[in-house]
């Protein structure tokens, strides 16, 4: 229904910087909660930034805030992750997703969130 491709991961050494991207196809996603997760292997899916539709208040895990930035474009359908200073604890798959915001819902909830791209590989070497 909202397919969403993300784009921008690889490799990059401890402290250095990457920029994910995800595309949104179809329907637009301008009035969804959009999000950033991430998984590593033998690890649970975990939350990393998301935003609201208007692109204000965003959130981050604790993990991360200081480091990565979230925005979105909605004029052109995609939501990007600015990771700077990054950790070998940040290798994982990143995974961007969206969702109709629901009132009650935790915008950290990874179970709250209706569509999901197919993930893009981040490694970050120590």
């Amino acid at each position: 229904q909202v397919p969403l491709v993300e784009s921008g991961g690889g490799l990059v050494q401890a402290g250095g910087s990457l920029r994910l991207s995800c595309a949104a196809s179809g329907r637009s996603v301008s009035r969804y909660t959009m999000g950033w997760f991430r998984q590593a292997p033998g690890k649970e899916r975990e939350f990393v930034a998301a935003v609201s539709w208007s692109g204000g208040n965003p959130y981050y895990s604790d993990s991360v805030k200081g480091r990565f930035t979230i925005s979105r474009d909605n004029a052109k359908n995609t939501v990007s992750l600015q990771m700077n200073s990054l950790k070998s604890e940040d290798t994982a798959v990143y995974y961007c997703a969206a969702r109709n915001y629901r009132p009650g819902q935790a915008i950290s909830d990874r179970y709250a969130y209706d569509y999901w791209g197919q993930g893009t590989q981040v490694t970050v070497s120590s």
